[in-house]
């Protein structure tokens, strides 16, 4: 296989809105990676954690710029900062088609939506964690305006911290997380909900099986409700799917629920794709991610089929 230069163009600095879990955890994830970064709070603790961790704390950003605020934040979260007017933009957001909604007429091809799929029931910069992304799948939107070599400098954002890229649309990506995100927390409600109707002795045996089939819905009820509310015609859907399954004959649904987890591919095939949208979206639709970025390509995997 020919071998392609990785370029040398200096990596941008980065920006990041939002030091909670998320941004607080990138911004010192990047530091680490030995990147240039900025962040912004309107919290003055978490501003304060953040440059503990070697975050230099300015409202003057530039390069790729990172909104890591609650969706119904998004909209607003750039008012009163400092922005380069050349500055690609991009968010951590659950939902994607929305956002893009909010942001794509404001900012246009400077727009990149992205979303890693990572996080856990806590919140706020005291969940700050620098490994949180390392290993992670990080959805990437590749819209038809969206500008590849703004997307290629966001997906390098992601590599630099261990994720590994999944090209997707937004529409893509909101009906594939109502399906294995959104759903669950909806689940994990009910079931958690339907236990304490139970009584004290269901919840005193309560073990392994129900403390992680409820783990989500230990995270802030206000993100929960604006993720699902803000994707609530795939999340209606999906949740559709999951009630006829329950409606199968059980034996029947224990055993196809078995076969899905049972048949994961178990091993990845390397791939070289062009920057180019449809074969970025093939290699997404096919299961697959970016790991590397070369001078013309990107390399990844889809998963092997035997």
């Amino acid at each position: 296989m020919t071998a392609f230069p990785v370029p040398t163009v200096p990596a941008p600095p980065v920006g990041v809105v939002g030091l909670g879990q998320l941004g607080g955890s990138l911004a010192a994830a990047l530091v680490a990676a030995g990147r240039e970064v900025t962040g912004w709070d309107v919290d003055p603790a978490a501003r304060d954690a953040a440059a503990a961790r070697g975050v230099r704390i300015a409202r003057e950003l530039t390069g790729v710029v990172v909104l890591a605020v609650p969706l119904p934040a998004m909209a607003g979260a750039l008012a009163g900062l400092g922005v380069d007017p050349e500055a690609t933009v991009t968010d951590l957001g659950s939902v994607k088609a929305p956002v893009l909604a909010e942001l794509g007429p404001m900012l246009g091809g400077r727009y990149v939506g992205g979303h890693p799929m990572c996080g856990t029931e806590r919140s706020g910069h005291g969940a700050t964690d620098p490994g949180l992304f390392a290993g992670a799948r990080w959805a990437l939107c590749v819209e038809p305006g969206t500008d590849l070599a703004r997307w290629l400098r966001v997906a390098e954002v992601a590599l630099a911290v261990g994720a590994e890229v999944v090209p997707a649309t937004a529409a893509e990506h909101d009906d594939a997380v109502a399906a294995v995100s959104h759903v669950p927390h909806l689940l994990a409600a009910a079931l958690a909900a339907a236990a304490g109707e139970a009584g004290p002795l269901a919840l005193a045996l309560a073990a392994g099986s129900f403390r992680d089939g409820t783990r989500v819905i230990g995270s802030d009820p206000g993100f929960v409700t604006a993720m699902v509310q803000g994707n609530a015609g795939p999340t209606a859907a999906a949740l559709a799917r999951v009630l006829a399954q329950l409606a199968r004959p059980w034996p029947e649904l224990v055993a196809a629920g078995h076969a899905v987890r049972a048949g994961s591919p178990a091993g990845r095939r390397p791939v070289r794709v062009p920057l180019e949208r449809a074969a970025l979206l093939s290699l997404g639709r096919a299961g697959g991610a970016v790991t590397r970025r070369l001078a013309a390509f990107v390399e990844g995997y889809v998963p092997a089929v035997d």
